[in-house]
């Protein structure tokens, strides 16, 4: 399944919030619909079960925190919660590398950029709503990636 496919996928419960603007909380839900077969996949061996659960734990996290985030009143709790969601979506690529034995190098690769796009989004994010800069303006990573690479990493999702 694709970014597009998926997307057909959501209820407009979700679709119809607001919220579902926010590219960010798009992406962060796809890459949790992911972690959850991704998991599903470690579940399978009894040696990465507890990283499964703390994969899928830190994935789901960075929307949940989003959401949270978006809900609160004043900025600098939106921009107290997006902090959460960025420290989730870290979390998360850390449990990928981890999971590179069993997931293979193109799921992992995948994930990793997926989840590096969510984080250069939330570095621009965040700043913006506490309404000064973080002490990581640019991260070395970010011209890495760039806004054309986003239709292929939603478009080409490798599957373990």
């Amino acid at each position: 399944m694709n970014y597009a496919e998926w997307l057909t996928t959501v209820p407009r419960e979700l679709t119809g919030d607001a919220l579902w603007r926010m590219e960010v909380y798009r992406l962060s839900l796809f890459a949790a619909e992911l972690g959850w077969h991704d998991t599903t996949r470690l579940m399978q061996d009894h040696r990465t079960r507890s990283l499964a659960d703390q994969l899928y734990s830190a994935v789901g996290s960075v929307g949940a925190n989003l959401s949270e985030g978006y809900s609160r009143s004043s900025h600098k709790d939106q921009a107290r919660f997006y902090e959460y969601s960025l420290g989730s979506a870290r979390e998360s690529r850390t449990w990928y590398f981890d999971a590179r034995h069993l997931l293979g190098d193109a799921v992992v690769s995948h994930r990793l950029r997926l989840l590096t796009h969510i984080i250069c989004h939330l570095l621009r994010i965040i700043p913006a709503e506490r309404g000064y800069a973080m002490h990581e303006a640019s991260p070395p990573y970010a011209p890495v990636l760039s806004e054309a690479d986003l239709p292929d990493l939603l478009q080409n999702i490798p599957f373990a």
